[in-house]
């Protein structure tokens, strides 16, 4: 089955004070955001591989540049969060777990090397750097078994942060969407996975990346790290 990736670019992105979508920001090997993405899928998942993008802010730059995308359009994107996004998507979606992203993420390309065997077998997945703890940032703790009990960015004692790439299994996908449906228009998709961790048993495995350089870009300051990488 080919795998399904979707990646979440709807949002305005005001805190970085561009006039384009934030993933197209580009940068310093003269590639976008977007495009860094677009090349660490092909190089896991090969050209094959469908990419939908959940667009909604000045969607048509995104169009333009990425015309062999699928495109899903969040038409609240100025009113929702990533949650009602990733609602939209996996609505759009065929049989099978779909592998998302945040489309504001620069990342290392083995990253989705280490994530494809849970992609293999089905597995639904969190990302986590367990080498920070930012109040800022989505966080988590996980139960005894080692499964992902809380995540948010509230949560106490966190064992480290989220980093925006995740699996949802095809047997978790309809939980999921459920709870996504149910969350607050201005909540993360964290909540939604946290709901059907809660109410439904959904079985969730962190993945460290800790050795991995994985930077969301919501500051100048972001992206002054991210372009140290790459």
């Amino acid at each position: 089955m080919t795998t399904q990736i979707v990646i979440l670019a709807a949002g305005m992105g005001s805190r970085l004070g561009r006039s384009l979508p934030k993933s197209l920001t580009e940068l310093n090997d003269g590639r976008t955001i977007m495009q860094q993405q677009f090349d660490n899928i092909h190089h896991t998942f090969g050209k094959t591989a469908k990419v939908t993008i959940v667009v909604g802010y000045k969607l048509e730059h995104i169009i333009e540049s990425f015309p062999d995308a699928d495109f899903v359009y969040n038409e609240q994107y100025d009113q929702t969060n990533t949650s009602k996004s990733l609602m939209r998507a996996l609505r759009a979606s065929g049989n099978g777990g779909v592998l998302w992203m945040n489309g504001d993420v620069v990342f290392d390309p083995i990253l989705l090397d280490r994530v494809a065997p849970y992609v293999a077998r089905d597995q639904s997945i969190v990302t986590v750097n367990t080498s920070s703890v930012s109040d800022e940032e989505v966080k988590y703790t996980t139960t005894a078994e080692g499964y992902i009990r809380e995540l948010s960015k509230t949560v106490k004692g966190g064992l480290g942060e989220a980093v925006g790439i995740n699996y949802v299994s095809s047997h978790d996908k309809a939980a999921l969407l459920r709870q996504l449906q149910r969350v607050d228009a201005q909540d993360y998709f964290e909540r939604g996975i946290e709901l059907a961790i809660e109410q439904n048993g959904m079985l969730v495995e962190p993945v460290d990346i800790s050795d991995l350089y994985a930077v969301e870009v919501d500051f100048a300051e972001d992206l002054v790290r991210a372009n140290l990488f790459v």
